[in-house]
């Protein structure tokens, strides 16, 4: 029963962001019937309950023309002509279950006051869609240089009742190779592993991080599919 019950919640990671938008992050949600998106200033992740023509109606109201929104889905979507593909592809999601023990000198968390310069380095580094309210969907953290410039941040993003996906894993380029980077997501994994939820990330096979997270104790779960739409 127990083995059902985890291989269940697993499959949640199916639709990650359906997930998170009706349980921990509900408050940053717009909602309508099979679909529901994050705010705008927040994040441009969308979900749909199914991916069906009704949801991609409910959809279309949460969207402005022209505007993108970027899906996770178990399968390629069959798309209706009203929507515009701007960018597909699989990507490897990655859970940990257990990891390294965190590192010994804690990063420092981000806040408010932080959000320019968190803007400036993910604009620098290009990790995936940062946005001035991105901050409110968890806790990030950064590493700054002995100038006090933030050179390295990651954080959390995706949060359900069982899990909290670790995401802007970011180093500036002059900085890499000092072991940021596995840091900060070592540090998050232990926090989130600790607070009783399963860390998880999602990353493109071919960047080179994947074999840091799998040291640090992630493991492949699955293959998923980015889908990023814009409304005709």
């Amino acid at each position: 029963m127990k083995e059902h019950h985890s291989r269940r919640m697993l499959e949640t990671l199916d639709n990650p962001i359906w997930f998170a938008l009706t349980t921990e992050h509900q408050l940053l949600a717009r909602s309508r019937g099979l679909a529901r998106r994050y705010l705008p200033d927040i994040s441009p992740l969308a979900a749909l309950l199914h991916p069906s023509n009704d949801a991609f109606a409910d959809l279309r109201r949460l969207v402005s023309p022209g505007e993108q929104v970027a899906l996770f889905t178990a399968n390629p979507l069959d798309v209706p002509g009203d929507w515009q593909v701007d960018r597909s592809r699989w990507i490897d999601q990655m859970v940990c279950e257990a990891s390294l023990p965190p590192p010994s000198v804690a990063p420092l968390r981000l806040w408010a006051k932080d959000v320019p310069e968190m803007l400036e380095l993910a604009a620098a580094t290009e990790p995936g869609p940062f946005l001035p309210q991105t901050i409110q969907m968890g806790g990030y953290f950064g590493i700054r240089a002995s100038d006090g410039k933030l050179v390295a941040m990651a954080g959390k993003r995706l949060q359900s009742t069982v899990f909290a996906e670790i995401s802007a894993v970011c180093t500036l380029p002059e900085f890499r190779g000092r072991g940021y980077a596995q840091s900060l997501t070592t540090f998050l994994a232990a926090r989130i592993l600790a607070a009783g939820k399963i860390p998880f990330l999602h990353v493109k096979s071919e960047n080179g991080a994947k074999v840091v997270y799998q040291k640090i104790g992630f493991r492949v779960r699955a293959a998923i599919y980015l889908t990023v739409l814009s409304l005709r």
